[in-house]
């Protein structure tokens, strides 16, 4: 009877200090394991009174937002862990939309040979036996220890992407002869590491690059980085806990590049070498997995030496749904940004994030001047091409206002890059973004919906060298904020840049 007593006051005392917690501690906004903004308490209108949709939104708010949100959730992944309990692959699933055809239809014989005889020259050394569990949200995790790797797998079908070689094609008919037009897409990780025992949840993505290539006009270049980084799968490509690829791997991408567009390329003995240690990635909040958390990777990336180059910027303010509610002015500032050991934000050295137009001038003369048209992966092209072109100007596809016609002329640009990683190269939606940006009216922003002051990573700071500065990182998926330990580079790293005169921290990066 007395431990039964003893064992009724110790969950009453729990489950009091639980109802403390929950209704009078302060409300997480946002999730730094999830990478996104939690639900925010609804405004009131008496049509959603009615129809009950504002006592649901509380419900949500109130679960979504709940007091130290990602130190349970870790807590839980932890116990989780230690008990052995694992998704299994009755609850894969796959969230990236597409418009071309159903996820769950099987593929036909056709689609099927053309996965067996577009493999690919590279052959899995390294994980194709490991054993694999399935996470949360279709995430497959190989590997242990040191070697843990997480992978998104890929539904596509292999006669999909078409739309992404006709916007390719339709820049070239716009711009004529006087402007090279390159197809860049970007294979993830998942097509190079997946174990033989669970390819049976990810399909093939070279059948779909090549059907983009097959589509190309005879005048738009291909750029094969497929092949190239085939070559170099026993490499550090990919990152093991973020979905982003490696910048070394961009740098044999960035290479194939420029041996297309026939410029001048730097080896990797003319960057400097940097590291971020301790570094884990979108993939441990993507996959709520504790192992990616436990063994964390070194993010190491390269600095340009001997090359002068200046970097302007135009960033766009964004209101809480992600669309342009403004455009800032024209300011210098750094192209690399230095984070601590330790920090998640490191993928948003380059630039800084995703919503702003970059235009970086370099002391290479040879009247080639290329624009990047990208998402996040491409964010880590650039800096490999200072060598290559005397201007580099960077677009995300997201994030663009002006047109397009427009802002090629004014900047005499050359050569046009099409870098996107296949998730979004497949995505018609997504593709037709790039044909609307031709014509579009310049200026168009979308109302605010939000107070500006609501969002601090949206003001313009004043950062100083060596001092911390804030930073997000990009995410392909889902918002991605890191405001801590951020720092410039040295001016002594990177002598042919100005300290950042009023670098913005993007809020939101894809």
């Amino acid at each position: 009877m007395k431990h039964n007593l003893i064992y009724v006051v110790i969950i009453a005392v729990v489950y009091f200090a639980f109802v403390i917690v929950f209704n009078t501690f302060s409300r997480s906004t946002y999730s730094q394991l999830e990478k996104r903004e939690l639900a925010k308490f609804p405004e009131f209108e008496v049509e959603d009174l009615k129809s009950g949709e504002f006592t649901k939104s509380i419900n949500t708010w109130f679960s979504d937002s709940e007091p130290y949100r990602d130190e349970f959730m870790a807590v839980s992944m932890e116990v989780k862990e230690a008990l052995g309990i694992a998704l299994t692959e009755d609850n894969v699933k796959f969230h990236a939309p597409t418009d071309n055809a159903p996820m769950d239809e099987e593929p036909t014989d056709e689609e099927l040979e053309m996965n067996e005889r577009n493999v690919g020259e590279y052959k899995n050394n390294i994980t194709a036996s490991e054993n694999a569990k399935i996470a949360n949200a279709g995430i497959i995790v190989v590997g242990k220890g040191e070697k843990t790797r997480a992978l998104m797998a890929f539904q596509g079908r292999s006669t999909g992407g078409v739309k992404y070689a006709e916007a390719a094609n339709e820049y070239k008919k716009v711009f004529g002869p006087g402007v090279n037009v390159y197809c860049m897409v970007i294979p993830t990780a998942v097509e190079f590491y997946c174990p033989d025992k669970a390819k049976s949840r990810s399909n093939g993505e070279r059948p779909i690059i090549n059907n983009i290539h097959e589509h190309l006009d005879k005048d738009v270049h291909a750029v094969d980085v497929y092949t190239v980084l085939g070559q170099h799968v026993e490499e550090d490509i990919y990152l093991r806990t973020d979905h982003h690829w490696a910048p070394l791997g961009a740098f044999y991408a960035a290479q194939e590049f420029a041996r297309v567009a026939k410029v001048p390329f730097r080896p990797l003995s003319d960057y400097q070498r940097q590291v971020v240690h301790r570094y884990v990635g979108s993939m441990y909040g993507y996959s709520k997995d504790v192992s990616l958390k436990d063994n964390p990777e070194d993010f190491v990336y390269y600095l340009p030496q001997n090359v002068k180059y200046t970097t302007t910027y135009i960033d766009y303010e964004i209101n809480e749904d992600y669309e342009v509610v403004a455009e800032g002015k024209p300011h210098t500032g750094i192209f690399f940004y230095k984070f601590n050991d330790g920090n998640g934000g490191a993928y948003c050295t380059f630039m800084g994030g995703d919503t702003r137009i970059t235009k970086v001038v370099t002391d290479t003369k040879n009247k080639r001047r290329v624009l990047i048209l990208k998402d996040s992966f491409g964010n880590a092209l650039p800096g490999y091409l200072f060598y290559s072109f005397e201007e580099v100007h960077v677009v995300d596809f997201r994030y663009f206002t002006k047109n397009m016609q427009e802002y090629v002329r004014e900047n005499k640009i050359t050569d046009i890059l099409f870098a996107h990683n296949i998730f979004n190269a497949y995505s018609p939606s997504i593709c037709r973004r790039f044909v609307r940006f031709l014509n579009q009216k310049g200026g168009n922003f979308a109302p605010r919906t939000a107070p500006e002051e609501k969002d601090s990573a949206a003001q313009v700071v004043e950062p100083v060298v060596g001092a911390p500065h804030d930073a997000v990182a990009p995410s392909d998926s889902v918002s991605d904020k890191h405001t801590q330990d951020a720092e410039l580079l040295p001016e002594s790293s990177i002598p042919e840049e100005k300290a950042d005169s009023g670098a913005v921290a993007p809020p939101h990066s894809l």
